[in-house]
């Protein structure tokens, strides 16, 4: 089946699923997409018991979406600007160093902890996986998703300085995290000892450094352009080609593709409203990109959901998912532990800021993509079962109850009121 009529299949379901969640369910829009691509699935398998050709035919309609491709190097790009568009930086600047520590350090230390506790989980049930495979999946599922956070924190209702917190790090980090896996991805298919520290440095600098670099000079020349003009609409196809542009040169170089979005998106939307546009753009650009956003977010989740057709549905392979659950909560805890420790008498820190971003650091599409990347030797079918479990686990369970348990620390400690800066 083509691209046209995959994305005609998927946005009329979506569709569907939306106004089925909006009219009965009433849940978070991404959350109640996710939820009835699964039981739309579940349907479908069940149907398939007594036709198989109907569950053959929605199996080969799911191989034929390349996930990681469709994710990675089409919607990311899209969706990470959107989000970076509408992110302030005078939070940012505040809480710079906390964020910079959870998105860098933070990723590392909680891709370590989560390698060597399922390494160990393996070696509890006699099952042989090599110590690199399990720090590639340490790695991939560290991130925090920031399409995934976006979308549920807007019906969290979080203060604006911890929304600040978690938004600006999970922006961040899926950056980092996807030049960590890269180079770890290279180390277990070349071997400990063909690669050198110092190309593991120059990768990162060149990653990183590059990303950044080319986003702030991106983000400046659609400013200048911008600027320049008043036209609405020239100004709206700008920021389009911006993010194409930038995204696409930035694999070509070899820079973080994601960094360079999100600089050139935070530089744009920060800049660009009182200098550049109009009161008329500047409503046209947001309603755009919000849209854009929401016709994404929607299909992406959908995906998501239907990605339960083409997982190994294997009982060990489950059951070391749900294993992985706490450990990958418990890791992102002590990851984020130290700076908030760190920084708490510096910068104000609501009480229970660890388990807030603890519980808010929800993983989602990009981890599924980075394990579908990997291949068959590095035990690919049973990590990419385990991060479906912690993905839909995470989305739903954690999804759910974020908002919550925020409500219910700030109005234990009297501070419920900070609410209303949304």
């Amino acid at each position: 089946m083509d691209i046209f009529n995959i994305t005609v299949v998927l946005t009329i379901l979506a569709a569907a699923f939306a106004y089925l969640n909006t009219r009965f369910l009433k849940l978070p829009f991404t959350i109640g997409l996710m939820i009835m691509a699964i039981i739309f699935t579940v349907v479908i398998v069940l149907i398939g018991v007594v036709d198989h050709e109907i569950l053959v035919e929605a199996k080969h309609f799911i191989r034929s979406i390349d996930f990681e491709t469709v994710l990675l190097d089409i919607m990311l790009s899209f969706l990470l600007f959107a989000g970076a568009l509408h992110t302030k930086l005078e939070g940012l600047k505040t809480h710079r160093a906390p964020i910079a520590l959870f998105a860098t350090v933070g990723v590392i230390l909680s891709a370590v902890f989560v390698a060597g506790m399922t390494y160990a989980l393996f070696q509890l049930f006699s099952y042989p996986v090599d110590f690199i495979y399990c720090l590639l999946f340490g790695v991939l599922i560290s991130p925090t998703d920031p399409i995934a956070v976006l979308g549920i924190l807007k019906d969290a209702k979080a203060p604006k300085k911890l929304e600040t917190k978690i938004v600006g790090e999970s922006l961040f980090n899926d950056g980092v995290g996807v030049v960590v896996f890269l180079v770890i991805f290279a180390i277990a298919q070349r071997g400990v000892e063909s690669i050198t520290l110092g190309e593991v440095g120059l990768m990162f600098l060149e990653e990183i450094g590059g990303g950044v670099a080319l986003g702030l000079l991106g983000g400046f020349l659609g400013f200048r352009l911008m600027r320049s003009i008043n036209h609405y609409e020239t100004e709206v196809l700008i920021t389009l080609a911006l993010v194409m542009g930038v995204y696409g040169l930035a694999g070509w170089l070899h820079f973080s593709g994601p960094l360079a979005v999100v600089v050139a998106g935070l530089f744009i939307g920060n800049k660009s409203p009182d200098v550049a546009w109009s009161d008329e753009t500047r409503l046209y650009v947001d309603k755009f990109w919000e849209l854009v956003d929401v016709f994404l977010n929607a299909l992406l989740f959908v995906l998501i959901g239907f990605e339960l057709l083409i997982i190994v549905l294997d009982g060990q392979y489950i059951l070391f998912g749900v294993l992985a659950i706490p450990i990958t909560l418990v890791a992102r805890y002590f990851a984020i532990s130290g700076p908030i420790a760190f920084f708490k008498e510096r910068l104000e820190f609501i009480p229970r800021t660890d388990v807030i971003l603890t519980w808010g650091g929800i993983r989602g599409g990009i981890s599924i993509a980075l394990a579908l990347s990997l291949e068959p030797q590095m035990n690919r079918e049973l990590f990419l079962t385990m991060t479906y479990v912690i993905v839909v686990f995470s989305i739903i369970g954690q999804g759910l109850t974020i908002g919550p348990l925020i409500k219910r620390i700030l109005i234990k400690n009297n501070i419920a009121s900070e609410t209303k800066e949304h």
